[in-house]
């Protein structure tokens, strides 16, 4: 299989959501990492006109949107697949998708570990506690709608993981570091959840770079 190239800068949820599927799938890969602001360059912008994080190229296939690639990769790579096959659990994978995406990240997951990790370690920045209270309702209600959607099965999406815990892993691991995120996820089925995750090669294989490893 040709080797996929994957741009993205290290830290990053969504790259490491891409980077553990390829583990898991057997797609051989190529991290070129970004410093920075990288994404915002023009050559970046000619692969991902809105300047996200990551961007693969496979070949001449150019592919941007994390949930994209997942699918992309679940497609061409080997062993189970990463999308349930029963209708009902296809659904809630892609909603437990749709959550982070549309509220986790941009509501809880960026505004808090960006004030309490990312910032700090990285930048040198304090944090801002104004920027961490005003997250903390969507945080209670994000984490208590993935806790009852998770119940008592071993996955997300069901007994089979999927897509969604590749998703929404490396969101939450970042997340159980901060004050804010123990406080929310004590007693619940995803700090059990987060262990297991954490366990699995392809996450050991694509750990957070050594300064954002130390916090997590």
């Amino acid at each position: 299989m040709t080797e996929l190239v994957a741009h993205g800068i290290p830290g990053s949820p969504f790259l490491r959501a891409v980077l553990a599927t390829a583990e898991e799938k057997a797609v051989p890969y190529r991290l070129v990492a970004l410093a920075p602001g990288m994404h915002r360059t023009d050559a970046y912008r000619r692969m991902h006109p809105f300047s996200r994080i990551p961007v693969i190229e496979h070949g001449d296939f150019v592919l941007y949107e994390t949930q994209a690639i997942l699918r992309y990769l679940d497609a061409i790579g080997s062993g189970p697949t990463l999308q349930p096959t029963d209708p009902k659990a296809a659904a809630r994978m892609n909603q437990i998708i749709g959550v982070n995406d549309w509220y986790f990240f941009p509501k809880v997951g960026g505004p808090v570990v960006f004030q309490r990790l990312i910032g700090p370690i990285l930048l040198g920045t304090s944090p801002d506690e104004a920027v961490i209270a005003e997250a903390l309702p969507m945080a209670q209600t994000c984490v208590s709608e993935f806790d009852r959607l998770l119940g008592a099965s071993t996955w997300l999406a069901g007994e089979t993981f999927s897509l969604a815990d590749l998703m929404v892993g490396p969101q939450l691991e970042y997340l159980s570091q901060t004050p804010e995120g123990r406080a929310l996820l004590a007693g619940t089925g995803l700090a059990e959840w987060l262990k297991r995750i954490a366990a699995r090669p392809s996450f050991q294989a694509t750990l957070p770079p050594e300064p954002l490893r130390q916090a997590v």
